[in-house]
């Protein structure tokens, strides 16, 4: 008989634990937990899934014996093999998006709701049509250094990429969205990348807006992101590569600043 995954069955057919299995194998294999990382314990998993912590345990176990995660002192980890990075770093998604220190704090969540007006219009969504809604802040203890980011993806960009489109089903502006991953998963989807960032000012604020508009090699939109940054506390630094004299990457890191 041949060897089964959690990945080899439907998520809407089998037991409730092989069920949880999968959606836990979902979000490994998409980046959400990488490879080595300690997963949540089972009574979070539990609250995140919605489902008894025994139910947790067995699907666990399901991915214990399929080899794709491993438990020892520290607890249960993800085996699963590293994705390659692919992202150059002036397409860090969102754009802006600083990793969470000591004394900071970076939180991201998911919704499926209208996008603003304008958000809408730049997709080609008709008027009040749901879409799936990142939002990315991240701010020091003292406030200090704030940024704010909104992102609306398109109908292609759910309907091709697979990991963005599993977002659906939880988005409900509470569980933690990590979506750091997102130009990576459009690549493996066979799309090419093209964006445009705009600085503006936020008017009567020291702010400064950052609208990036990303589509595809067919000219179709993938997703708008409006970034907002506390312009007397923070700077942006682009990260971008230019062609070299004889066809070798240069790379320059001039900074964006708001003065």
């Amino acid at each position: 008989m041949a060897r089964t995954t959690p990945h080899d069955h439907p998520p809407a057919e089998g037991p409730l634990y092989r069920r949880i299995a999968q959606e836990l194998l979902g979000e490994l294999r998409d980046g959400t937990v990488p490879p080595g990382e300690r997963l949540p314990g089972e009574r979070r998993l539990a609250g995140h899934f919605q489902v008894s912590r025994e139910t947790v345990r067995q699907a666990l176990e399901l991915l214990r014996r399929d080899g794709l995660v491993a438990t020892d002192r520290r607890g249960s980890h993800a085996t699963l093999p590293g994705l390659p990075v692919e992202t150059p770093a002036s397409l860090t998604f969102p754009v802006g998006a600083r990793a969470a220190t000591p004394g900071t704090v970076a939180r991201a969540t998911v919704t499926w709701e209208p996008p603003p007006p304008d958000h809408a219009e730049a997709l080609g969504l008709a008027p009040g049509r749901p879409t799936l809604i990142h939002r990315y802040r991240y701010a020091t203890a003292d406030g200090r250094g704030l940024r704010t980011a909104a992102t609306s993806f398109s109908a292609v960009a759910l309907a091709e990429v697979e990991e963005l489109a599993r977002y659906r089903h939880r988005a409900d502006g509470t569980a933690t969205a990590q979506l750091r991953r997102a130009y990576d998963w459009m690549r493996r989807a066979g799309l090419t990348l093209h964006h445009r960032d705009a600085i503006t000012r936020v008017a009567s604020t020291p702010s400064v807006r950052v609208t990036r508009r990303v589509h595809d090699q067919y000219a179709r939109p993938l997703e708008i992101t409006d970034l907002v940054v506390d312009a007397q506390q923070d700077a942006l630094v682009y990260e971008f590569t230019l062609p070299g004299r004889h066809g070798e990457p240069t790379v320059s890191r001039p900074p964006a600043t708001a003065g």
